[in-house]
């Protein structure tokens, strides 16, 4: 259905091909999960089965790509719309109408079906991914899972023999994940659907693959294979492959059932053993130091005795036409604290991170962040005491490079000259100051806001999904800067679906739904309870209480 000969793309540009000596084929009625670290052309590969590579993106494609026996080389994408359904990283460039329900009938409309055909298949889709409730709604007022489904729905309804998607489950939480990975896999065992998608969280996705195409390195030839097979060699592995690795399981499992049917052995040589976990550094007062540090930024840690509080919200309600977004919510954060804000697409995880930086007005209660009312305080004030990276890092990248970014960051923060660009080798490495923004990927974007985020130094930092598009290296480097950042005396708040990231990095798990708290304590306490929130080596060794990988490896040591 998909073949792939010998393909290379080069940028207009770029000195060396975003990606060379693809050549691999996608049966039809196949899921095959494209795999690899960030900046290896996961997209680019994507982009040159519906056809946008080269035609929309510019630079030139060497060899030869066909879907369906059409080459997309004399294919313009409006050629191939009929086969190919297509969903990028950002759902917001795919919509083009107002509302939901208008959104999933437009590109039936622009195939030209016939009304009855298009409101079948519109309540359909909108019953298979849960939409049913939203469908007059507008998509501006829709959380980022939401609009994803939404995106999702609209290439499914024209029935395209084609899927690609580009981390379709970046924004949702686990449910709404598992429940948009199944409506995939009915599409390719019930009708035959080809499906080609590029994910990096493995954990929700490996377990429906038929294969896997893995790109190792830039430039390198991909590799394909069983997913057993691959896991067994490839840089990007979820945890639990990594738990079989460490235990030496072979094969390697790939789901959770099946790592539990061998996890026999580890637990009785775990049973006398107790995980050991980080806790929140006992710092208060005016720490940590709002002033930049300059370009060579370290953590600085002040210890002293009683905490008071970063940031202070009672009694908040938030209401948005006839959605109330958060109901009389009471939440304190604590220097040196990281909370994971959790729960369902659309429960007010943004909008409570919005209410701390200011971008909404609350209906009824107060919010307090370092003694100010964030709605009420100047931005240029407002930026030494909270800064939040939103879902979306483009919506703070203007400049034309990444040199420019950093320049204006550091001089809206009052830093010392190459304290952003300090931060951005450390996030980033080697990414280049003559690149554009828009020429990073999904996950280089949101290293670069975070680098520009951190410049002021907030004690109040606000991460909003924050591993959208990072792979586990990727991660491993944001973890590694947030515990650097709580262990100084900042407050972290990651409104995440990621219950993995959440199990390594918080202290301390919130669950919000329908805009109220309905679970607030340590994340050990608060996750191993949840069958939706527990990650992955949770499960797995239950009843015992481990998190992550990494505690179960130095118990072991």
């Amino acid at each position: 259905m998909i073949r792939f000969e010998d393909v290379s793309v080069t940028y207009d540009g770029a000195p060396e091909p975003a990606v060379q000596h693809v050549d691999f084929e996608v049966p039809e009625g196949e899921l095959v999960l494209l795999v690899g670290p960030s900046g290896v052309g996961k997209s680019t590969v994507l982009g040159a089965v519906s056809g946008l590579v080269p035609h929309f993106t510019g630079g030139t494609l060497r060899g030869r790509v066909t879907v369906a026996g059409r080459d997309t080389r004399t294919h313009a994408p409006r050629e191939l719309a009929d086969v190919v359904g297509t969903v990028g990283q950002d759902p917001l460039s795919h919509f083009v109408t107002d509302t939901v329900e208008d959104e999933l009938a437009y590109g039936m409309e622009s195939l030209g079906l016939a009304p009855e055909v298009m409101r079948r298949r519109v309540e359909e889709t909108l019953d298979l991914l849960g939409l049913a409730g939203l469908r007059d709604r507008p998509i501006a007022t829709l959380s980022g899972g939401q609009q994803q489904r939404v995106a999702i729905g609209s290439v499914l309804t024209p029935h395209p023999r084609v899927l690609v998607l580009d981390e379709p489950t970046s924004a949702l939480d686990p449910a709404a994940a598992e429940e948009v990975l199944a409506v995939l896999q009915r599409l390719v065992h019930d009708l035959g659907t080809t499906v080609l998608l590029a994910e990096h969280r493995l954990e929700r996705v490996i377990q429906y693959a038929d294969q896997v195409a893995l790109l190792p390195a830039p430039g390198a030839a991909p590799v394909l294979g069983t997913p057993a097979e691959i896991m067994a060699v490839s840089p990007v592995f979820p945890p639990v492959v990594d738990l079989g690795r460490l235990a030496g399981w072979t094969p390697l499992p790939l789901t959770v059932r099946d790592a539990r049917r061998r996890a026999g052995g580890l637990r009785e040589r775990l049973t006398d053993r107790e995980p050991v976990r980080g806790t929140r550094a006992p710092v208060s007062g005016p720490v940590p130091d709002s002033r930049p540090s300059g370009p060579r930024w370290r953590p600085r840690r002040t210890t002293v005795s009683t905490p008071a509080p970063t940031a202070e919200v009672q009694g908040l309600a938030v209401r948005r036409g006839q959605v109330d977004a958060l109901r009389h919510l009471d939440l304190t954060l604590a220097p040196g604290e990281t909370v994971a804000l959790m729960g369902r697409n659309g429960a007010g995880k943004s909008t409570l991170l919005n209410s701390l930086v200011g971008l909404v007005t609350p209906t009824s209660g107060t919010v307090r962040v370092g003694g100010l009312t964030p709605h009420r305080t100047a931005p240029r004030d407002l930026v030494r005491r909270v800064g939040l990276v939103p879902q979306e890092p483009r919506d703070l990248l203007y400049a034309d490079t990444v040199a420019a970014e950093c320049t204006a960051a550091d001089a809206d923060a009052g830093a010392e000259a190459g304290t952003c660009r300090a931060l951005v080798s450390e996030l980033l490495p080697g990414v280049a100051d003559d690149v554009h923004p828009r020429d990073l990927s999904e996950g280089q974007r949101l290293a670069l806001a975070l680098a520009i985020v951190l410049t002021a130094r907030p004690p109040l930092l606000l991460l909003d999904e924050p591993t959208r598009g990072l792979d586990y290296a990727a991660k491993s480097r944001l973890v590694t800067v947030v515990r650097a950042l709580a262990a100084e005396g900042h407050a972290i708040v990651l409104a995440t679906h990621d219950v993995e990231l959440a199990a390594e990095l918080a202290h301390r798990v919130v669950l919000l739904a329908d805009g109220e708290v309905i679970a607030d304590g340590p994340t050990a306490e608060v996750v191993v309870a949840s069958p939706s929130f527990a990650p992955q080596t949770t499960k797995i060794l239950a009843p015992q209480r481990w998190l992550t990988v990494a505690e179960v490896r130095a118990a072991l040591a």
